[in-house]
């Protein structure tokens, strides 16, 4: 386990984020669970120590500098709980909400939340355009990782994202497309581009290009949004 341990700060340390020995046993007590319950319940196709660290625990961790301190987040299509686990690991002055259209997930989710005694973090089985009706523009951050194209995107977080709050989008690196297709739902939903983000996580020999889209709402969002699923897919902003 010290091993472990060490291997975790030291790759955390490699990509300039710094963590303690605390911080480091939750997120290897973290991956053990991961793994156990991804043997019955598909969960991530990603399973090896080091890959599930870089990959997916520091990869959620680089959206931290984006936050501010004591900021609410909704973390939209949560999953297995990235980025909202490793963040709150590290993060524990911010509040979140995760929620996930799928129970399986939410029920991991729980399982997480209880083993680590996080605080100020809640699962939720339910769609964004369910949550929505209640908590319009409620999140300081909302965010998403692996969950839809950009203009789909915007339509499931905007309209909970506070006025001047903002949407932190993590994507693969290639969002030109993306960003292009997502004019007119930028338009639509009264927010705007404020940064492009482009980064390189290390893992020892390797690295891998990563990119966070953060976007800002200028001003209220029509209460017609966001739709039902089936517009929101077929007939995308």
């Amino acid at each position: 386990m010290e091993n472990n341990l060490l291997k975790i700060i030291e790759l955390f340390e490699l990509n300039n984020i710094s963590i303690n020995k605390q911080q480091a046993e939750k997120l290897f007590n973290y991956y053990n669970l991961l793994i156990d319950y991804n043997s019955h319940t598909n969960l991530t196709k990603i399973t090896e120590f080091e890959e599930v660290i870089v990959k997916h625990f520091i990869d959620s961790c680089v959206l931290s500098k984006f936050i501010e301190q004591n900021a609410s987040i909704c973390d939209i299509g949560a999953g297995a709980g990235f980025p909202s686990i490793p963040l709150k690991i590290i993060r524990p002055d911010i509040k979140m909400i995760l929620i996930d259209s799928l129970n399986k997930r939410i029920n991991f989710l729980n399982l997480i939340i209880n083993k680590l005694n996080l605080d100020n973090i809640t699962a939720i089985h339910t769609r964004v355009q369910e949550f929505a009706q209640n908590n319009r523009e409620k999140f300081d951050y909302t965010t998403a990782r692996a969950v839809a194209p950009l203009n789909i995107l915007l339509e499931y977080c905007i309209p909970i994202t506070k006025i001047n709050g903002k949407l932190l989008a993590m994507k693969s690196l290639k969002t030109n497309e993306e960003i292009n297709n997502s004019h007119n739902a930028l338009k639509l939903l009264n927010c705007k581009i404020l940064n492009i983000e482009n980064y390189s996580i290390q893992q020892f020999s390797e690295k891998y290009e990563r990119t966070i889209i953060e976007i800002q709402k200028i001003s209220s969002t029509d209460k017609k949004y966001p739709r039902l699923k089936n517009l929101i897919k077929d007939n995308p902003l």
